[in-house]
């Protein structure tokens, strides 16, 4: 069973990632690890010979009580969603969220993380900074981000941008068995700049390697690589995006629409980034 890791600060934004993740736990048969962590306050102890014990029981004391009680909250959201069958543990840890998340992966032999972008607690600037950005590239596992204006959809079209490496034919077949679980179609994009030296031929080879999968293949030339795909995953109408990791702060742009010149400010859908290794 697959385990899927979904780190929340119990926000209305976390909820709504909340569904997304249990609905990709139901899809992929796995189970979901619940993370919330939290801070203890940063204290000289010279200042506070008595009591400095005391704050450090009281936070924790309070994060735990917290905690107790959102944990019904969220199983009241699977049975709403009926998918109160999906199992369900917890995890409460001292720390930055980024890393409990490390942590947690490391420790539980994470196959997925699920989060949200943003959130009551800081989220918004957790996922913009340069940390979460570290999570996704470096995490070693597919991460699974849903904006915070995204409520969960079936799944009909699944987007995959390629450049036509090696490791994206390892990266599509992932993806193809997603498309097969949620009874999807593929839709794959090559942005095709000045600097592209894929050629026809290859192109060519993987059309007909996958000629009897449900996936289609574009080729737009241009430069602006991330108007292009935000642009495409509007006009094909594709529900949740599927990208091998690129550079930090490629992900943080796809996520604010006004980088692109003909989205509306409020198209979001969730994207999972899956590592290939070479």
């Amino acid at each position: 069973m697959k385990k899927i890791l979904f780190p929340t600060d119990f926000s209305e934004v976390a909820n709504n990632a909340f569904v997304h993740a249990l609905e990709f736990a139901k899809m992929v048969h796995g189970e979901l690890i619940l993370l919330h962590s939290f801070e203890l306050p940063i204290y000289d102890n010279q200042f506070f010979p008595e009591n400095y014990a005391a704050i450090y029981d009281s936070v924790e004391l309070s994060e735990f009580e917290m905690f107790k009680n959102e944990i019904p909250k969220l199983r009241a959201i699977a049975e709403v969603h009926h998918l109160d069958k999906i199992k369900m543990s917890h995890r409460l840890k001292d720390g930055d969220l980024v890393s409990a998340i490390k942590e947690s992966i490391k420790d539980d032999a994470i196959d997925y993380l699920v989060m949200g972008t943003s959130g009551a607690t800081g989220w918004e600037s957790f996922f913009m900074g340069t940390n979460a950005s570290s999570i996704i590239t470096d995490a070693g596992i597919p991460v699974y981000c849903i904006p915070s204006n995204a409520p969960f959809q079936k799944i009909h079209t699944i987007g995959f941008t390629t450049r036509f490496r090696s490791k994206d034919k390892k990266a599509l077949q992932i993806v193809l068995q997603l498309a097969h679980k949620a009874k999807a179609k593929v839709k794959c994009l090559y942005v095709k700049t000045s600097n592209s030296d894929i050629t026809n031929a290859t192109i060519a080879e993987w059309k007909e390697e996958f000629k009897s999968e449900p996936i289609d293949f574009y080729t737009i030339e241009d430069d602006d690589v991330q108007a292009i795909i935000t642009n495409f995953i509007m006009y094909k109408e594709v529900d949740v995006l599927i990208m091998l990791p690129y550079k930090r702060g490629f992900f943080e742009g796809l996520f604010h629409t006004s980088l692109t010149k003909k989205l509306a400010t409020d198209f979001e859908i969730p994207i999972l980034s899956i590592p290939i290794k070479e």
